[in-house]
């Protein structure tokens, strides 16, 4: 729930609201969003016509909604813009990886069989950074070092601080001048292709371990995946992968037996190490040569085991509803023109953000986009994607449930039941913007969950 600081303006607007004779169709429309924060507004109206007859059977228009509109919920995934949204997508991240490792969603529950790992794979170092380390639960010293060097810049490169788990110094740097701001930019605007790299590469080293070519590859082995990108606290990103071997016809069939997970594994680190990316040369910038960070984690998953199918769905699903918050970054586009001295900004997420406008006015980096991702501090790709034969689609899921609800309505009334073959259905519907004013925002933080008992089921008639 928001939280929401009111004001005599919200307070007015709400009791405007209360008082208003629509108010129980409005309080309905609100819980029908899930209560999202910015909820989308659609003017229009529905029309259901017997093709044969021409004779109307149904009819709606938003003419009798509350304010002329029909709210709709926002379908974010970003938890920082709508937390009830971004539940909606976590929890449908969730049950497709899960589908993907225990069956369900159309995959068969055999796919438990297949071999299976979880891999993370990180960014290099661009600097020595405010750290949070422990040992058997206690907190170590940030970076302890006895002989620590002083830096061209006159800082000691030492903390023995034992920082706390939220402080906003973490994953900042030491020295903010020595640190390679450049390098990292670049990294998260080329880590989708490093990505790409590393799975072709995967393929071949799986081939080669086998035997085969990579057309011999195809006809008995699919190798599927699901990943999710995850901000680290020093502003870089880093990928976990779900990492599966399934038979040719991906989880209906089942692997060779050559094709175990120590196979993969091998495979996994062995691509691993072997991708590079390279940066263009500018005048002032060589070419760099960027790979995958030290840290790789490697661990298969087992039904029965500590890395179980519900651990690892619930963990990728938490990242895929979040984006740079962690970091201390905006959470919108920002203008070339915009002054970022004005925003409330740390100076290390400042400093990341003036190198990706930096960069992204010179014409060698004009295809990464660097100044309109600023925001994401130079990340541009998807952050939760999947192979085609991992397991269902997104698209399903969304699918399953619009069906659902219309089912919902078609039971209690609110839509006729019709053939659709026989039923011509015209509709027209256009943007009316979204969100909620100060006052409707603080009513709908203080309505409970269940729907208003007042309103009723088609409340005019509502879709």
């Amino acid at each position: 729930m928001p939280t929401i600081h009111p004001d005599p303006h919200a307070i007015a607007g709400m009791i405007t609201r209360l008082n208003d004779r629509n108010y129980p169709r409005w309080a309905f429309q609100i819980h029908r969003t899930g209560g999202c924060r910015q909820p989308i507004h659609l003017r229009g109206r529905v029309l259901h016509v017997d093709r044969a007859t021409g004779r109307l059977l149904h009819s709606y228009t938003t003419a009798t909604e509350p304010d002329g509109v029909l709210r709709l919920p926002c379908k974010t995934r970003r938890a920082s813009r709508c937390p009830t949204c971004a539940e909606v997508y976590r929890a449908d991240t969730y049950h497709l990886i899960r589908a993907g490792l225990v069956g369900g969603k159309g995959v068969p529950a055999s796919v438990t069989a297949h071999p299976c790992l979880f891999v993370t794979l990180t960014a290099p170092s661009f600097g020595t950074v405010h750290t949070r380390r422990e040992k058997n639960g206690r907190p170590l010293p940030c970076h302890a070092r006895r002989d620590a060097v002083t830096c061209p810049h006159g800082r000691v490169m030492s903390c023995t601080v034992r920082h706390g788990a939220e402080e906003s110094c973490l994953g900042e740097p030491l020295c903010p001048d020595c640190y390679d701001y450049t390098g990292s930019v670049l990294f998260n605007a080329l880590a989708p292709q490093l990505w790409k790299y590393f799975t072709d590469a995967l393929r071949r080293r799986v081939a080669k371990t086998a035997g085969l070519t990579l057309r011999e590859l195809r006809d008995q082995c699919t190798i599927s995946f699901a990943k999710v990108a995850e901000y680290q606290r020093r502003g870089m990103v880093h990928f976990h992968a779900v990492i599966r071997l399934d038979g040719p016809d991906g989880p209906d069939s089942p692997p060779p037996a050559w094709a175990t997970a120590e196979m993969l594994a091998d495979a996994v680190r062995h691509a691993a190490h072997a991708v590079t990316v390279t940066t263009p040369a500018t005048a002032d910038e060589p070419a760099r040569v960027l790979r995958w960070g030290r840290q790789l984690d490697v661990r298969e998953i087992t039904m029965d085991g500590e890395l179980s199918d519900q651990a690892v769905a619930g963990y990728i699903a938490k990242y895929a509803t979040k984006a740079a918050e962690c970091v201390g970054t905006l959470d919108r586009r920002i203008n070339p023109l915009d002054d970022l001295t004005a925003f409330d900004l740390r100076d290390h997420p400042r400093r990341l953000i003036a190198e990706c406008m930096r960069l992204g006015d010179l014409d060698e980096y004009a295809d990464l986009r660097l100044t309109q991702w600023a925001h994401m501090l130079g990340f541009r790709g998807h952050f939760s994607t999947r192979s085609r034969h991992y397991s269902t689609t997104m698209g399903a899921i969304r699918d399953e449930r619009r069906d659902h609800a219309r089912t919902d309505e078609i039971t209690t009334g609110r839509l006729p039941l019709f053939d659709e073959d026989t039923v011509l259905v015209i509709s027209h519907w256009e943007y009316a913007g979204k969100g909620l004013s100060t006052g409707d925002a603080l009513l709908a933080a203080l309505l409970s969950g269940d729907p208003p008992p007042s309103a009723s089921p088609d409340g005019g008639g509502g879709r």
